[in-house]
């Protein structure tokens, strides 16, 4: 026997229809239960099974998973042994799930009866589990919003409504009390609750919830839904009265007016689909006193003070106001007590002069009270503000020495680089200007010379002694032409004999890497750890010496007589 798997994938798509679910929640669910009904089949109820849906080949695959251990395996259903699961898969390794192919000829084309059975149960049940849990995050997210729904049946304590999806119930408790439901009809509903553990509906709907007004003036009221104005709070009793604050942050719009409309059109769409409730729109306060005065119109308050006797607030009203600001039944007062969460206890002025509370007092205590402390709240705003006005004017004079002291750094900073560049620009040009026509190239250093003075003193003969019986003269000296410095010389950078002396050879260029080699002779004087000195041969030498001492000796005039100088001389200086 053969499956027919084309059969199977279209049941799946009829059973996630009817029950409104995705396809593929529908075939995991079908998978689970050939699952389980195979563990029936073979008589072990917690071995691992994975059902695979071969699209590709048609097939239904099973594999049966073990846990990969160390040692040898305790059930050989659930476990199996490292060496025997590395000889099908070399990479496992101890803890991973072992999947071994179960042939088609052990599969579900063997189920019997009571297999198919278990199958069709788990089947059924599966596909209501995974139904409500669909519903519950489609609309769970959405409790408090209003939805458009059809009536599918009324019952005498409930009204079965149905939604896109789903089925909602709402109980006897949501209905408004004058309202008539019939089936067909098309109502707008809140979702009030969601849940997911009942056996029943799940999503619960409301016609009695204030949000359903809340939502209706939303629908209506364009600045609502703007968010210029803002319904701050509202109590109801379906199909009797509704109360709301609303408050509008513009102060050029009026809250209450554009909840009206124009003649009261907006307003009256929304009684006419409350059927007829009433509804009073004051504006919203901050002051518990003016809200309950709001709340309680039209009848007139004469003072809101702290229950002397309990707690909660005293409403004194005139003995005329009595029963207009009770309402009807107390739908008023307990409107009034939902709308600002506080308890209200409304006396008339004859019931306090009869139990001796003077109101008129403790109203004028309070409201000294209040004043005393709005001036004391003022005080400290405006130590507040001093305090604020105080930091931010040191935090700009911090500011502002930060970045005098940033800019004169700045400009400290500036200075020193254009110093720097400067220098920098002065040594490049007279490097420049000093260098030779060809690059010399660096040989290797030659040894270090021995210093030898530039003048050398010449001890005088017999016979100058004799001639200068009484008159020192001058010591003769003789230039020593070895390592003397020319001026040229200087001007080409050499260095004194007691440094280490190099030597450059001469390198021809061409004419057409003229531009080229004074290029790399800027980068070389840049970053050169030595100085240029030329060389000179033996003759190029001695042609020097005897016209430095030619010009030595021309600054020394033979016919001077220096002896009329000596006085200015004393031993000592010699």
């Amino acid at each position: 026997m053969e499956l027919d798997y084309k059969k199977i994938k279209q049941s799946i798509g009829l059973l996630a229809e009817a029950y409104h679910l995705p396809n593929d929640v529908a075939e995991d669910t079908l998978k689970e239960a050939l699952a389980k009904g195979y563990r029936k089949h073979i008589n072990v109820p917690d071995i691992l099974i994975r059902v695979e849906m071969d699209d590709k080949n048609e097939r239904i695959l099973m594999y049966q998973q073990k846990t990969v251990v160390a040692d040898e395996p305790e059930d050989d259903e659930l476990e199996i042994s490292l060496e025997d699961a590395q000889k099908v898969y070399p990479n496992i390794l101890i803890g991973d799930m072992y999947e071994e192919l179960i042939p088609d000829a052990e599969t579900i084309v063997n189920f019997g009866r009571g297999d198919v059975a278990l199958v069709k149960n788990v089947l059924r049940q599966k596909t209501r589990e995974a139904q409500k849990q669909e519903i519950y995050d489609k609309y769970i997210d959405h409790v408090g919003d209003m939805v458009n729904g059809i009536i599918d049946k009324v019952e005498d304590r409930f009204v079965i409504v149905r939604l896109d999806s789903t089925e909602a119930l709402m109980p006897k408790s949501a209905q408004m009390p004058q309202e008539m439901y019939r089936e067909g009809d098309r109502i707008r509903v809140i979702i009030s609750d969601v849940n997911k553990d009942t056996k029943g509906s799940q999503v619960l709907v409301s016609r009695a919830d204030k949000n359903l007004v809340k939502r209706l003036f939303e629908l209506e009221v364009p600045e609502i839904y703007q968010g210029i104005v803002e319904i701050r709070a509202i109590s109801r009793e379906a199909g009797e009265r509704t109360k709301m604050a609303v408050y509008s942050k513009n102060p050029q719009v009026d809250a209450i007016g554009a909840c009206i409309g124009p003649r009261g059109s907006r307003v009256q769409v929304i009684i006419e689909e409350l059927k007829g409730e009433k509804i009073d729109i004051f504006e919203w306060s901050d002051s518990d006193e003016d809200l309950i005065r709001n709340a309680l119109s039209p009848a007139q308050i004469e003072a809101v003070v702290n229950n002397p006797k309990g707690e909660g607030l005293l409403v004194v009203v005139a003995d005329d106001q009595l029963s207009l600001a009770i309402g009807r039944r107390g739908n008023n007062v307990r409107l009034a007590v939902n709308l600002i969460d506080k308890k209200i206890d409304i006396k008339s002025v004859s019931a306090l002069a009869k139990e001796g509370i003077d109101w008129e007092t403790i109203a004028s205590e309070e409201r000294l009270a209040k004043l005393e402390a709005k001036r004391q709240e003022e005080l400290e705003r405006e130590q507040r503000i001093l305090e604020a006005e105080r930091q931010r004017e040191e935090l700009a004079k911090a500011q502002a020495e930060a970045r005098a002291e940033a800019e004169r750094k700045a400009k400290e900073e500036e200075a020193s680089r254009a110093e720097e560049a400067k220098k920098a620009e002065e040594l490049k040009n007279a490097a420049t200007e000093e260098l030779p026509e060809e690059e010399p190239e660096a040989v290797a250093q030659e040894p270090v010379k021995e210093e030898v003075p530039l003048f050398e003193e010449v001890a005088p003969s017999a016979e100058e002694k004799a001639e200068e019986p009484e008159k020192k003269r001058k010591k003769k000296v003789h230039v020593v032409a070895s390592d003397y410095v020319s001026k040229f010389e200087s001007l080409a950078g050499a260095k004194s004999s007691n440094e280490p002396e190099k030597t450059f050879k001469k390198k021809k260029y061409k004419k057409n890497d003229e531009d080229e080699k004074k290029l790399k002779l800027k980068d070389m004087l840049k970053d050169r750890d030595y100085e240029i000195r030329p060389e000179y041969s033996e003759e190029e030498l001695a042609e020097i010496e005897e016209q430095e001492a030619a010009e030595w000796d021309s600054q020394y005039d033979e016919d001077i007589d220096y002896d009329e100088y000596d006085k200015y001389y004393d031993e000592e200086d010699y």
